[in-house]
C-alpha cells in the first residue's frame, strides 16, 4: 500500500510538478480543518440552541423558574454566560468579552482557510508561469525542428497547476463562507439574549406598574 502511495506521488510529481504537490498537501489540510471544524461546532451544539431560546423567552416574561428550567436543559456552549447574565452580572462588557472568547474558540482555524483559499489560485499560477517557462525552453531547444506537440504538452502542463490552484481555492472559500455566516448568527444570538437579560420586557412592565400604582396612591 505503501509503494502504491508513492508511486501516485511521484506520477503527481511528474505530471505537474512540485506545485501541484504543494496544492495537494494544502486541500489534505483544509479537509483536515473542516472535518475538526465540523466536529467542533457539533459538540459545542452551535446552531441548536431551542432551550436556551426557550430559557432567554422565559426570563423576559419575568418566569425566573422556568427559565432556569430551559437554561439547565440546554446543551449550548453559551450556557455559562447566560447564566452568568441570570446570576446577577450587569457588567455587558464583560458578559459579550465572556461570549466573544467562546467565539473565538469556535473561529480557530479561520485565518487558516481564508489563507489557503487566497493563496492556492496565485500558486497556482505561479506552476503555470514555471511551466511556460519550460515549455518555451523545449520549443527553443527544439531549434528549427520545431514540434507542436512539445509546445502543447508542454502549455497543458502549465495550465494543470492553475486549475489545481483554483480547484483548492473555490471549496475552501465557499465552505470559510458558510462557517462565518453561522458564527455571525451565534453573535446576533448571543447579543439578543444577553441584552434581553439584563432588560427583560417582564421587569419593565412590572417597573411601570409600581410607578403606575404609586402615581395613583399620590
Amino acid at each position: 500500500m505503501m509503494q502504491s502511495l508513492v508511486e501516485a506521488i511521484q506520477r503527481i510529481a511528474d505530471l505537474g510538478g512540485p506545485v501541484v504537490l504543494l496544492l495537494c498537501a494544502l486541500s489534505i489540510v483544509v479537509m483536515t480543518v473542516v472535518l475538526y471544524k465540523l466536529w467542533q461546532f457539533t459538540t459545542a451544539g452551535v446552531g441548536r440552541h431551542k432551550a436556551l431560546r426557550d430559557a432567554v423567552a422565559a426570563w423576559d416574561a419575568g418566569d425566573r423558574a422556568g427559565a432556569r428550567s430551559y437554561l439547565n436543559r440546554s446543551r449550548s456552549y453559551l450556557c455559562p454566560v447566560v447564566d452568568m447574565a441570570m446570576s446577577g452580572q450587569r457588567d455587558g462588557e464583560r458578559l459579550e468579552a465572556e461570549a466573544e472568547l467562546r467565539f473565538a474558540k469556535l473561529e480557530r482555524g479561520f485565518r487558516l482557510l481564508d489563507s489557503v483559499a487566497q493563496l492556492a489560485p496565485l500558486l497556482g499560477l505561479f506552476g503555470t508561469v514555471i511551466g511556460m517557462i519550460s515549455a518555451f525552453q523545449a520549443l527553443q531547444d527544439a531549434g528549427a525542428q520545431v514540434d507542436p506537440s512539445i509546445l502543447a504538452g508542454g502549455i497543458w502542463v502549465a495550465l494543470l497547476t492553475t486549475a489545481v490552484g483554483l480547484a483548492v481555492a473555490m471549496p475552501t472559500a465557499l465552505i470559510l463562507s458558510w462557517f462565518e455566516a453561522r458564527m455571525d448568527a451565534e453573535r446576533v444570538l448571543a447579543g439578543k439574549a444577553l441584552r434581553t437579560i439584563l432588560a427583560p420586557t417582564g421587569r419593565t412592565a412590572e417597573l411601570q406598574d409600581v410607578a403606575t400604582g404609586a402615581a395613583v396612591h399620590a
